[in-house]
């Protein structure tokens, strides 16, 4: 199994929304701009993972996308099996019918490999979006001052 870029984006892009907002609205500009990430990509990447319902959007100018819930309660596998499919390491060909007509040698293999797969599965699930902003600011990267502040003229 490899893990794509489009996978590695979107886990950046909602590392950034996480730590940079904190989890509330985030313009595709300002984070395609810190992550380096085309923004044209980035926006597909968005559209695949609000059909997950890992993030939502706001139009207007305080508008963005969103964490939809806490980002201790994102996983990494929610955002891989949004954006990939299931993780899986075995031949998906074998699944069902043919694999019953399949070799016992294959079967077997198929099955390890079943197991792996879940192995892996476990490893992406154990892995929350807030577990990156934690290791972040062990590494000694800064988060923005929470406080806003209004202008009035």
């Amino acid at each position: 199994m490899k893990l794509s870029n489009k996978g590695r984006y979107a886990v950046r892009a909602l590392f950034d929304i996480a730590f940079y907002n904190d989890g509330r609205p985030t313009q595709v500009k300002d984070i395609a701009e810190r992550q380096s990430i085309p923004p044209r990509f980035l926006e597909q990447i968005f559209q695949d993972l609000k059909r997950g319902g890992i993030v939502g959007s706001k139009r207007g100018p305080q508008g963005g996308y969103s964490l939809t819930r806490k980002a201790a309660e994102i996983k990494l596998g929610d955002v891989v099996r949004a954006l990939e499919g299931p993780i899986q390491l075995g031949d998906r060909e074998t699944q069902g019918r043919r694999a019953q007509a399949a070799s016992d040698a294959k079967r077997v293999t198929e099955l390890v490999f079943r197991d792996l797969s879940s192995s892996v599965e476990a490893c992406f699930d154990a892995v929350s979006i807030s577990d990156i902003c934690a290791r972040a600011e062990e590494f000694g990267m800064k988060r923005p001052s929470s406080q806003r502040y209004v202008y009035v003229i």
